[in-house]
C-alpha cells in the first residue's frame, strides 16, 4: 500500500478522503511525519495556496502528497471573500464574525449568487496535478441550520431548498465542492493503480 501525505490534521477531512480512496493508499498527516509547524498559505489564489502547501510538504518530506484550499466566491463582491474566506473578518478562523461581515457587505444587494470552490494540488514524484470542485448557489439573508461550519448556514446550493448547515454530513458530502474535488483526485489515483 502506497503512502500519501495529506496536508491536514482535520479528522473530518481525513475521513472524507479515506472513504473516497478506499484501501489503495494509506493516508498520513503532517503530524504523522513530524511536521508540526504551521504550513504556509500566503498566495493570492486558491490554486496558489494549495500548491504552496503541497510543495512545502513535498520539500520537507519527499513524500507524494496533496493539499487543498477552499473559498466562497460571491459574485456581487467581485469574488470575495475567495482566498481570504477563513480570515475574512479577522486574522483567526472566526466563523461568526465572517458571516456577520458577509451579510453586512451584501445588505440591500439583489444579486446574492455565490459558489464554493475547492482546489487540490497533488504532487506525485515531484509532478503537480490540480483538481477542482465547484458548487453554485446563493447566500440567504440570515443564518439557518446548526450543522457544518464556516459559511454553511448562509449558503444554499442550486437545486436545494436548505443551507449546507441544514444538511446531514452525508447529504453535504454527496454534493459539496470538496467532495467533488476529492472524487476527481481519487479517480486519478485509482486509475494510476490499474
Amino acid at each position: 500500500m502506497r503512502k500519501l501525505l495529506f496536508a491536514t490534521n482535520n479528522a473530518h477531512k481525513l475521513a472524507e478522503v479515506r472513504a473516497e480512496l478506499g484501501d489503495a493508499w494509506q493516508l498520513v498527516t503532517p503530524r504523522d511525519c513530524g511536521v508540526t509547524e504551521e504550513i504556509p498559505e500566503t498566495q493570492p489564489t486558491l490554486e496558489g495556496n494549495a500548491s504552496q502547501k503541497a510543495r512545502y510538504l513535498y520539500d520537507r518530506t519527499g513524500m507524494d502528497c496533496f493539499a487543498d484550499d477552499t473559498g466562497l466566491e460571491v459574485e456581487a463582491l467581485g469574488g470575495a471573500p475567495g482566498v481570504h474566506s477563513a480570515r475574512y473578518a479577522t486574522d483567526g478562523h472566526d466563523f461568526a464574525a465572517n458571516n456577520r461581515l458577509l451579510l453586512r457587505n451584501l445588505a440591500g444587494c439583489g444579486n446574492r449568487r455565490a459558489r464554493f470552490r475547492t482546489v487540490i494540488s497533488l504532487i506525485l514524484g515531484s509532478e503537480e496535478h490540480l483538481f477542482e470542485g465547484v458548487v453554485e448557489g446563493h447566500i440567504i439573508e440570515h443564518e439557518t441550520g446548526d450543522e457544518g461550519f464556516g459559511y454553511d448556514p448562509l449558503f444554499v446550493p442550486d437545486g436545494c431548498d436548505r443551507t449546507f448547515a441544514q444538511m446531514t454530513t452525508a447529504e453535504k458530502n454527496a454534493t459539496s465542492h470538496r467532495a467533488r474535488a476529492v472524487r476527481k483526485l481519487a479517480g486519478y489515483l485509482l486509475a494510476m493503480e490499474k
